[in-house]
C-alpha cells in the first residue's frame, strides 16, 4: 500500500518564484533518497462553489495563494526511511533557514496518509 505526505501552505504571491526554486531543489533531495513522486502545485482556481475554499481555510491574505504539495512513497516504513535520510542531507539544511523561507512555516499544514483508492 502506497503512502503520501500532504502539505498545504499559504505563500505570498510575490514569493512564488523563490518558493518554486526551493521546491525544485527539495524535489531533487526527496527523489534522490527514494521518494516515488514529488509534486508541488500553486493555487490557481481557488473560488470553490461548495465546501470551504483553501484560501479561506488557510486564512490566506489577498496577497497570498495556497500551495498544495505531496510526496508519494512505497509505504509508511519507506516514508520514514526516506525522510530520515532527507533530514540528514546537507542540501536540505542549506535551504531551510527559517529567516529565508519564502513562506511562514508556522502556517504550514501537514499529514501522512495511506492511499486506499487509486484510479
Amino acid at each position: 500500500m502506497r503512502y503520501v505526505d500532504g502539505y498545504l501552505l499559504p505563500v505570498p504571491k510575490k514569493n512564488i518564484k523563490a518558493y518554486l526554486k526551493m521546491a525544485k531543489a527539495a524535489s531533487k533531495v526527496w527523489m534522490d533518497h527514494g521518494a516515488v513522486q514529488y509534486c508541488e502545485s500553486i493555487g490557481e482556481d481557488m473560488a470553490a462553489p461548495w465546501g470551504v475554499p483553501f484560501p479561506k481555510q488557510m486564512k490566506a491574505a489577498k496577497t497570498e495563494t495556497v500551495v498544495f504539495a505531496w510526496v508519494v512513497y512505497k509505504s509508511r516504513k519507506h516514508r520514514d526511511q526516506v525522510n530520515a535520510a532527507v533530514m540528514k542531507d546537507p542540501r536540505l539544511a542549506k535551504m531551510c533557514d527559517p529567516k529565508k523561507m519564502p513562506f511562514d512555516c508556522k502556517r504550514m499544514v501537514y499529514g501522512g496518509f495511506e492511499i486506499r483508492v487509486e484510479g
